[in-house]
C-alpha cells in the first residue's frame, strides 16, 4: 500500500545562509512518499538560485514565486498548491529530522482525532538545549503559544479554516493552530525529537514578542468562542490573568442567556454575539436601528437581530423589571408556532447589563426557508399574486382570532413561500412587538392589517374578502375599513 503524500511547505525570504540546510534536512528523510513545495517570497539575496539548483537535482521539490507578501501568504501559496493529504510547514533556517515525518504519519493513520502532531524540539545556534513545550490542553493553548509551526496537520483542516491568517503582523502559527483546534481534536506529542528549531539575531521568535497586542486583537476577532470557553470571555493583555479578569467583568457586566434544547451547542456562539456584532461578522441583512445578521454554524443557517441601546429610562426599566426584546421575540414566536401560525424557529436570546443598567438584546432563530416578503407582491405581475395575498389574509385573520395584534405589521415583517408539497406558507418575524388582548374586533382588526401595507385596489379587495371570510365579517365592511386605515399607499 502506497503511504499518503505528505507536503512540506518551506516559505522563503533572504534565507541563503540557512536555506540548504534547511533542504538538505527535509531530502534526509526516510519517509517514502513526499513532496517539498517551497515559495520563494520576494527574496533579494541568492536564495532564489540556490532554490533553482535544488528543484533541478530533485523532482520532490517544487518552487514557487511571488511577490513580498508575507510568511503567511508564502504558507498559504503553498498549501493551496501542495498535492498531500498531510501537510508539514518547515520554516527555512530550521531542520528536521529524518524521522519525524514517518513518526508524525503513523500517528495520523492511527487515529482520525488527531488533528496535530507535534514533534519532540531542540534549540540550536545562539541558544541550545531543548525547547520545554507544555503538554497539549485548549486552556493553555488559549494562552500561550505552545505548538510549533513545525508540526503535521491534514491539509482538509487547513481548507476548514480559511488557512493561515494574512491579517496578522506575529504569532501565525498560534493563531492557526487555535482555528484547526477550536472545536476540538487531539494533540499528540512524538517522543523522538524531532525538529531543530534555530535561534538567531533578529529571528521571528524575538521580534514577534513586540507585537503581542495587535496579535490579541487578532486571536479574539478571530476565534471569541474558542476564548469564551476556555477563558470565559477574551483573552485579556495579562494573558495569565484572563479568566480572573473576566470574572470580573460578568459581576459589572451581568447577562443572561437563554438557548432551546435542542441548541445547546450553540451555547458559545450565543455567548458570543456581542463579539461577532463588533467584528462585522456573518453577513449584513439589515443595518438601521436595530441591525440584523445572517450566520453559518456547522452547516446551519441562522439570523440574529442585536436590538439597539435603549434610551436612558428604558435602561433601568429593562434592566430591572421588564422582558428584553430579544426575550419577547423568542416567546412570542413559540407562542406563533404552538398556534399553527408560522414563523421561523425561535433558537435563543441573551441580554447583557452595565451594572443596573440595560444595554443589548440579541434574538437567534433559524433562517426562513421563504424566500419572498410582502414588498415582492406590490404592483403586480407575481406569479399567482392572488392565492399567496389569500394566504397572508388568512395568517393575519388567526392571529387576530388569537387575540394577536402585530403593532408593525409592515411589508417587511410577512414572508410567503411554499412548501415541499406545492402549499403556500406564511411566516410573520419581528415579533417583539405582538400583544395579547383578550379579543380583537373588525376595526381594530382591519386597521392593524392594512395601515402598514401598500397595496393596489385590487390587491386590497382581495386580501379584505378572504379576511372578512375567515373571521365571518362583512367583506364590503372590512374593505372600508381598510381603505380609511391605510397609510401606506402604493
Amino acid at each position: 500500500m502506497t503511504e499518503p503524500l505528505v507536503s512540506v511547505v518551506v516559505p522563503v525570504y533572504d534565507m541563503e545562509r540557512f536555506i540548504a540546510e534547511t533542504l538538505d534536512s527535509v531530502l534526509a528523510s526516510d519517509y517514502p512518499n513526499f513532496e517539498v513545495v517551497v515559495v520563494d517570497d520576494g527574496s533579494t539575496d541568492g536564495s532564489a538560485a540556490i532554490l533553482d539548483r535544488y528543484a533541478a537535482r530533485d523532482s520532490r521539490i517544487r518552487v514557487l514565486r511571488q511577490p513580498n507578501g508575507g510568511v503567511c501568504r508564502a504558507r498559504n501559496h503553498a498549501v493551496s498548491e501542495a498535492r498531500g493529504e498531510f501537510i508539514l510547514p518547515v520554516d527555512s533556517d530550521d531542520r528536521i529530522s529524518p524521522t519525524v515525518i514517518s513518526d508524525a504519519v503513523a500517528v495520523m493513520e492511527a487515529d482520525p482525532d488527531v488533528r496535530v502532531v507535534v514533534p519532540r524540539a531542540e534549540f540550536f545556534g545562539d541558544r541550545t538545549g531543548e525547547w520545554h513545550l507544555p503538554d497539549y490542553s485548549p486552556e493553555l493553548l488559549a494562552r500561550k503559544n505552545m505548538i510549533p509551526i513545525s508540526a503535521l496537520y491534514r491539509r482538509e483542516d487547513w481548507v476548514r479554516v480559511g488557512g493561515y491568517c494574512e491579517d496578522t503582523v506575529a504569532r501565525e502559527d498560534w493563531i492557526f493552530w487555535i482555528s484547526v483546534l477550536a472545536d476540538g481534536g487531539r494533540v499528540v506529542r512524538l517522543p523522538e525529537t524531532g525538529l531543530y528549531y534555530r535561534v538567531r539575531e533578529g529571528s521571528k521568535r524575538k521580534s514577534d514578542r513586540k507585537l503581542k497586542r495587535k496579535v490579541i486583537e487578532v486571536l479574539n476577532r478571530r476565534n471569541p468562542e474558542f476564548f469564551e470557553r476556555c477563558l470565559g470571555g477574551p483573552l485579556r493583555y495579562r494573558r495569565t490573568w484572563s479568566r480572573m479578569l473576566n470574572r470580573l467583568y460578568r459581576l459589572l457586566h451581568p447577562r443572561r442567556v437563554f438557548i432551546g434544547g435542542r441548541y445547546s451547542a450553540l451555547e458559545y456562539f450565543v455567548r458570543t454575539l456581542p463579539a461577532h456584532f463588533r467584528n462585522g461578522d456573518g453577513r449584513a441583512i439589515h443595518l438601521g436601528r436595530n441591525e440584523l445578521r445572517e450566520f453559518e454554524v456547522a452547516g446551519t443557517e441562522y439570523v440574529v437581530k442585536s436590538f439597539r441601546k435603549p434610551n436612558i429610562i428604558n435602561r433601568i426599566v429593562y434592566g430591572l423589571f421588564r422582558s428584553s426584546k430579544a426575550q419577547r421575540s423568542y416567546e412570542n414566536a413559540e407562542l406563533l408556532l404552538s398556534r399553527g401560525i408560522g414563523t421561523p424557529e425561535p433558537v435563543a436570546w441573551m441580554t447583557e447589563r452595565c451594572g443596573l443598567f440595560f444595554t443589548r438584546s440579541y434574538y437567534v432563530c433559524r433562517k426562513s426557508e421563504c424566500p419572498h416578503t410582502y414588498v415582492d407582491l406590490i404592483g403586480g405581475g407575481f406569479p399567482q399574486q392572488e392565492e399567496y395575498l389569500r394566504a397572508i389574509a388568512r395568517t393575519t385573520a388567526a392571529l387576530h382570532e388569537l387575540g394577536l395584534l402585530h403593532k408593525d405589521y409592515s411589508r417587511g415583517n410577512i414572508l410567503f413561500g411554499r412548501t415541499a408539497d406545492g402549499s403556500v406558507r406564511v411566516e410573520i418575524v419581528d415579533l417583539n412587538r405582538i400583544y395579547k388582548y383578550k379579543s380583537i374586533d373588525i376595526v381594530r382588526g382591519c386597521a392593524n392589517f392594512a395601515e402598514r401595507l401598500p397595496a393596489t385596489d385590487s390587491m386590497r379587495a382581495v386580501m379584505a374578502e378572504e379576511y372578512a371570510r375567515t373571521r365571518g365579517f362583512d367583506p364590503a365592511e372590512c374593505l372600508r375599513l381598510m381603505f380609511r386605515y391605510n397609510v401606506e399607499k402604493k
